[in-house]
């Protein structure tokens, strides 16, 4: 019996494996292909005077200064909250575990029409900053905010498992030997969970650099002014300006394959693979 079903699984594992393959040279590896033929098929000169043109470099720039100000900002936010959620037990935790996953079931569109009610001229926080003449809505300010919400959880989320793996033995332990909370943490708990929380950072850096749907709705996306790379790739697309598009396309790509490759080598010194 066992001789004759090991060919079929034999066959079984080959179909499913080529299935695989196919599905991702279908999905992934042809379209990258794709955008990268695109940029370069007419040589590299075009390339590099898309790379020259000032609404690019502005959306360059801008992109950049959202990973500035969103990293550290869900960087901080996530080490505390996976502390008091990893490390606590208290009424209502289960219910900010859930509200912190709300990024990852909002579609980026209706999480930028819901910043768009609350800080517009007539929202409930927007009318404050309205009122002091401070625009937040089409300008950085609302951009940050936007980035900020969908890239939330993902440090939470990664250093949240690492902390209740390890178990508050090695705090206490601190505690007790008359370590203080800063020493705890930085001589305890960061080297502990370094490695998960770099991968969240880099997760969260990933998403910031190729968001597109919240920021564009809140931020009116104008070339040169509040357009990030991927609202210039769409904007430039729809212009017919292929090259300038494509060639962004490939900057983001590089990017992404950078993000990929620090992904790979955090993965490994951790030990184990994830899954995103």
């Amino acid at each position: 019996m066992l001789t004759i079903n090991l060919p079929k699984t034999f066959k079984v594992k080959n179909l499913l494996i080529a299935l695989a393959l196919f599905y991702l040279v279908l999905v992934l590896l042809l379209p990258a292909i794709a955008v990268f033929y695109e940029a370069f098929h007419k040589g590299v000169g075009p390339f590099i005077e898309a790379l020259g043109d000032r609404n690019f470099q502005s959306a360059l720039q801008l992109t950049i200064v959202m990973a500035l100000i969103s990293v550290p900002l869900n960087t901080v936010f996530g080490l505390c909250a996976a502390w008091v959620l990893a490390r606590n037990q208290f009424p209502g935790r289960a219910l900010f575990l859930s509200v912190l996953d709300l990024p990852f079931s909002i579609s980026p569109v209706v999480a930028g029409l819901m910043i768009v009610l609350l800080y517009g001229k007539d929202g409930w926080i927007g009318s404050w900053f309205a009122a002091l003449d401070v625009q937040l809505l089409f300008a950085v300010p609302g951009m940050a905010i936007a980035t900020i919400f969908v890239t939330l959880p993902f440090v939470a989320r990664e250093v949240i498992p690492v902390l209740e793996e390890l178990g508050p033995e090695q705090e206490e332990a601190a505690r007790t030997l008359g370590a203080k909370d800063w020493q705890i943490f930085w001589r305890v708990t960061l080297p502990n969970i370094r490695w998960g929380l770099l991968y969240g950072v880099l997760l969260t850096n990933a998403r910031t650099m190729g968001e597109f749907g919240a920021v564009a709705v809140v931020s009116g996306s104008i070339l040169g002014k509040t357009s990030t790379l991927p609202i210039f790739v769409e904007q430039e697309y729809k212009n017919y300006q292929t090259e300038a598009a494509f060639g962004a396309a490939v900057v983001l790509a590089l990017l992404a394959v950078v993000t990929l490759v620090l992904k790979e080598i955090v993965e490994r010194r951790t030990g184990h693979h994830r899954s995103v």
